[in-house]
């Protein structure tokens, strides 16, 4: 019996899981892993709490337990970081948050070394459900058109000409100057690679992570607190090494930046094994090859993550010349590939199209659950409603949204009050 109501608080725990618009899709491998994460006590607690962030009195009346106990359980979730403890600098009040699998406790359990739990056997139930089973990574990266994460140019590779119209949220120097709080951590990727014996060239300690999830990681150890300095410096050394830098795909305050090796982000593995798909946001850029000064050395197609180049061979006047061709379509617009080429025969341009990026991470939660058809469990989440501070932001969040995502909106919520609300702004 005990094994049967254990199972019940960790499908409970998935189906909370899957009210956000990141979802975890069902398996046993799921629920192996819930159960090594949370006991089954946690996982009954943490299926009733609020997608939005909730306070310690919110948690207490949801749980029906005084907030003493509630308090002490907050804390060992937090510090387990299953859940993530903000900022209370600001209000005063210690508030929390529900963190998604990804980018969220699957990898936090990984961005240390040691730890409570057996990481070599973690890394291979994660491998299992990430890599072998593969519906969460299709969800994650192709389930919605508003990508979870986006590249960043990197910007040794931009000259005077083509640093012009580039936008503060555009570099990653500036998201780094910007935050309140950073951390650094493993590399998730890497580190369950190496658990898996197939360590890679690039250094472990490259992950960045800003402000509110900053705040919580380095709080119980699961980063280091670094200033800005160093985590430029980090940046650098990623330059260095060929990482590509992807964060999250929003213009203020994005919660995380990974300095991303090609042969074991999980991006760039499942863009490859879904036939070379983009899985994060493009940069505004487009590398533009000078098949005159190219000599088809093929250094930049070693180091593209999507493998978006080739050299390719032509025949002209009985001479035979290689030369490296783009497929635009899969191209990130990193630049990794000018940095390399020895004749300076690559330059990045501006594109055409333009790249829209949400604001916030709200924006960017709105915009996945309108496509995903789940908008209603933001707004209307069963705990969380009684907020009117996050439904008026997640509100005006869809009053900014194109006529299109407010139509959208609109029949998803069925709501006369919601439709007035997009008709009249």
């Amino acid at each position: 019996m005990s094994h049967i109501v254990g199972k019940d608080a960790y499908k409970s725990l998935e189906e909370r899981l899957n009210k956000f618009p990141q979802g975890a899709p069902p398996s046993e491998t799921l629920y192996t892993i819930l159960s090594m994460m949370f006991t089954k006590e946690e996982a009954s607690l943490v299926a009733k709490l609020p997608i939005k962030s909730f306070n310690i009195k919110t948690a207490s009346t949801i749980w029906k337990i005084d907030e003493v106990k509630t308090t002490k359980i907050l804390e060992t979730l937090a510090s387990k970081a299953l859940i993530l403890d903000l900022d209370c600098e600001k209000d005063g009040e210690q508030k929390y948050m529900m963190a998604p699998p990804m980018a969220g406790f699957f990898e936090f359990t990984l961005m240390r070394t040691g730890g409570h739990l057996d990481q070599k056997l973690l890394s291979k139930l994660l491998h299992q459900y990430l890599n072998v089973e593969d519906a969460f990574v299709k969800d994650l990266f192709w389930g919605t058109d508003t990508k979870l994460g986006r590249a960043f140019v990197q910007e040794r590779v931009l000259n005077d000409d083509n640093s012009i119209d580039i936008l503060d949220y555009e570099k990653a120097s500036f998201i780094i100057k910007s935050a309140k709080h950073i951390g650094v951590s493993s590399c998730y990727c890497r580190h369950k690679a190496h658990h898996l014996g197939d360590d890679c060239y690039a250094p472990m300690e490259t992950c960045l992570s800003f402000d509110t999830t900053a705040f919580s990681l380095t709080k119980h150890n699961y980063a280091r607190k670094i200033d800005a300095q160093e985590a430029l410096d980090i940046l650098n050394m990623s330059y260095d090494y060929n990482l590509i830098q992807c964060g999250e795909n929003v213009q203020k305050q994005p919660n995380f930046m990974c300095n991303c090796c090609k042969c074991h982000c999980e991006a760039f593995v499942s863009a490859k094994k879904f036939g070379f798909l983009v899985p994060v946001n493009t940069t505004s850029y487009i590398p533009v090859i000078d098949k005159h000064k190219c000599i088809g050395c093929g250094k930049c197609t070693k180091v593209c993550p999507m493998e978006a180049i080739k050299v390719e061979t032509s025949k002209e006047d009985n001479n035979r010349t290689n030369f490296a061709k783009l497929d635009e379509n899969i191209c990130l617009g990193c630049g990794v590939c000018v940095k390399n080429c020895p004749t300076n025969s690559i330059n990045l341009v501006r594109r055409k199209e333009i790249i829209i990026t949400p604001v916030t991470t709200v924006h960017r939660a709105v915009l996945s659950a309108i496509e995903k058809g789940q908008l209603q469990n933001l707004i209307f989440d069963n705990e969380a409603h009684k907020s009117h501070k996050a439904m008026a932001a997640i509100l005006a969040s869809i009053l900014k949204l194109s006529p299109v995502h407010k139509i959208m909106a609109s029949k998803q919520m069925k709501s006369i009050y919601l439709a007035k609300l997009l008709e009249n702004s």
